[in-house]
């Protein structure tokens, strides 16, 4: 199962918010995705939540399918987008908790987001405002209830670093989301990008480097892209 962008452009009422971008990722793969703008914009396109004016961006259930544009909306999460889907900054971690878990269609009670800090070690952030999270605590807590959506297979992650500029802070998540089967995209700046060990793939580009196959077990292999595939391990 792929998520695939063709040429993808969004033009604005004051200009381009993304230019032409290619891209596709599986599920079991990691891409990192570096621009200086249209980061939102990319993830909106990604998400099906904004159609580009040029272009094709799909769900292909098979490799051979046509990209499908409608199925992106159930498969693909947006997480922490400034202004469309990041929490609001005065809410406490329990209130968002129970907000996605409700999202999500599953049991959203005190009792059930109790039991979700429990099983995630939150219980000391529950009460705590968004904006005062640890950064750490934030990206991971909202990757992990995203997952709780039956349907999604792609995860989304916009532009972490401007909460914790340091990659090794959300790598790893993203690392361990995909070796669970999800398709996991970053986007984020080129300077996070250039921190990395492998190259990132870029906004306004056409032609990317491969995205990082967590689906090879050999610790003795890399990937594409030159990540071990025991990455995850070693970056803990």
């Amino acid at each position: 199962m792929r998520i695939s962008v063709e040429r993808a452009s969004v033009q604005g009422a004051h200009g381009p918010l993304l230019t032409a971008t290619s891209l596709e990722v599986s599920t079991g793969e990691v891409a990192i995705v570096s621009g200086d703008t249209g980061h939102t914009a990319l993830g909106l396109v990604l998400a099906g939540r904004l159609s580009p004016g040029s272009g094709v961006a799909g769900w292909r259930a098979t490799p051979h399918a046509a990209p499908d544009h409608r199925a992106l909306r159930t498969r693909v999460a947006l997480i922490d987008a400034p202004g469309v889907s990041e929490p609001d900054d005065g809410l406490r971690l329990r209130d968002v908790v129970a907000e996605e878990l409700a999202h999500a269609r599953t049991a959203a009670g005190r009792r059930a987001v109790t039991r979700w800090l429990v099983n995630q070690q939150l219980t000391e952030h529950a009460d705590t405002r968004m904006d005062n999270l640890p950064a750490s605590v934030r990206i991971s807590a909202l990757v992990e209830l995203v997952t709780a959506r039956a349907s999604t297979r792609v995860l989304v992650l916009d532009q972490p670093d401007r909460h914790l500029s340091e990659p090794a802070g959300w790598l790893p998540l993203a690392l361990r989301h995909a070796r669970h089967g999800f398709a996991f995209i970053v986007l984020c700046r080129p300077n996070t990008a250039a921190l990395l060990p492998f190259p990132a793939a870029r906004i306004g580009s056409t032609a990317q480097p491969e995205p990082t196959d967590l689906r090879l077990t050999d610790a003795s292999r890399t990937t594409a892209t030159g990540v071990p595939a025991d990455a995850e391990s070693d970056s803990r």
